[in-house]
């Protein structure tokens, strides 16, 4: 009997070792992405359909030749699966969204204010940012693009 359990507990922590040994080769395998950016991937042999877990965070869409965009659409980490026509999975990768390293951020008290500094310091609209802050970027960005989809001048200041 108990060379029976000292056979069982070994298989156990052979197997413990093989899951230590995937989980870490898993990790290898996520991929980054900044926010509000793309990048391309392949997608793998046999895809018939790609998951996000959270569209909150990313989002893919395939393209022809067998290339996928993922796009950072919010902070955070999701998992990218690929399954083929019977339903199996063919791979599960983490998808990790990041603020892009040129990224500046003003504190005043509580009230946070983002910028984009290269060349020159410019507000950029990012996700964490004061409301007032964002919402007035937002609406200037929006006015600014309605009006040159309309063929309209920008207004005096270029906002």
């Amino acid at each position: 009997m108990r060379g029976f359990i000292a056979a069982r507990v070994r298989r156990t922590a052979q197997f413990a070792t093989l899951l230590v040994a995937v989980s870490s080769a898993a990790g290898a395998e996520t991929i980054i992405v900044t926010m509000d950016q793309a990048k391309l991937a392949r997608v793998p042999p046999r895809t018939a359909t790609l998951v996000i877990g959270n569209p909150l965070i990313a989002d893919v869409t395939v393209q022809a030749g067998g290339a996928m965009v993922i796009t950072g659409k919010g902070y955070g980490v999701t998992n990218l699966i690929a399954l083929d026509s019977s339903g199996r999975q063919l791979f599960d990768k983490l998808v990790r969204v990041q603020g892009p390293a040129e990224n500046v951020v003003v504190y005043r008290g509580a009230s946070r204010e983002s910028y984009i500094c290269e060349p020159n310091c410019e507000r950029r609209i990012t996700l964490g940012d004061t409301a007032d802050y964002f919402e007035a970027n937002i609406s200037q960005t929006t006015a600014r693009n309605n009006r040159a989809m309309s063929g309209q001048a920008p207004p005096p200041g270029g906002r």
